[in-house]
């Protein structure tokens, strides 16, 4: 929903954390979510981890808007499924947040939102309900985590964060409900 970005991403960097770079973690150096990879690709250039350790909220913000919120359509989601879908397209990829959005709604899976996703997730959210798609959303995100093979290691702090996003989103619903 328009006027969510900033609500949203306060609450995915509580879960993103400070500078970590575990080496069992194939994103690597990572800051506020931010990976190196993903740094040097928004500022066209090679960087340090250094360069990672001091990123800030304001240096990753438009990163995060561009990159993520308007590639899920963030602005055009109902007020909960906005927050879902950010959370998911920072942590498994734009892709993966669309396909799943696109599988609860029974349309292509063409890992892009555009007219037809949209028109679907707002037709779901009208008939079933905001918060029957965020469940859903949720349960299906969780499903396809621990399917992945660093679910072992990460899967309790996983599991932890897609819950607290569960209730998060589903706070964001009531409040744009009323």
């Amino acid at each position: 929903m328009r006027d969510n970005f900033d609500h949203c991403l306060a609450a995915v960097l509580k879960h993103e954390g400070g500078y970590v770079d575990d080496k069992r973690d194939p994103g690597g150096a990572t800051n506020l979510g931010c990976t190196k990879k993903v740094w040097e690709e928004w500022v066209g250039h090679d960087v340090t981890k250094d360069d990672i350790r001091a990123l800030t909220v304001a240096d990753v913000s438009p990163l995060y808007k561009k990159k993520y919120w308007d590639v899920v359509k963030g602005d055009e989601l109902p007020s909960g499924v906005d927050y879902v879908m950010f959370d998911c397209a920072i942590n498994s990829g734009t892709g993966r947040a669309a396909k799943i959005a696109q599988k609860i709604c029974g349309v292509a899976q063409d890992g892009a939102i555009g007219p037809a996703s949209l028109a679907s997730i707002k037709h779901i959210c009208e008939a079933e309900g905001v918060r029957y798609f965020i469940e859903e959303y949720n349960d299906a995100r969780l499903r396809f985590l621990q399917a992945l093979p660093t679910f072992e290691h990460f899967g309790k702090g996983w599991s932890r964060r897609v819950n607290e996003v569960n209730i998060g989103a589903l706070d964001l619903a009531r409040l744009g409900d009323s």
